[in-house]
């Protein structure tokens, strides 16, 4: 699969998709520099790049999700 191809199946895909793609390819990214150029074998993960992905996932969408509080909501305020 060449790069042309790659593009013009990622764009066929919707927003969502074309996101999850885009965390996949940084946390990719994230791993080879972790590693040092040292390849993990398929399936092989460290804690630190397990839990990255894992936050990743579970806060994928959440910037969209309207602000449900207020600055009286707070307990203390950062000064």
């Amino acid at each position: 699969m060449g790069y042309a191809e790659l593009i013009e199946r990622l764009q066929t895909l919707p927003q969502d998709k074309q996101a999850e793609v885009f965390d996949f390819v940084e946390f990719l990214s994230l791993r080879r520099d972790i590693a040092g150029g040292v390849h993990f074998a398929q399936g092989e993960w460290t804690d630190a790049e397990f839990a990255r992905m894992a936050m990743t996932q579970a806060l994928r969408g959440i910037e969209d999700d309207p602000v449900a509080y207020t600055a009286a909501d707070l307990r203390e305020r950062w000064q």
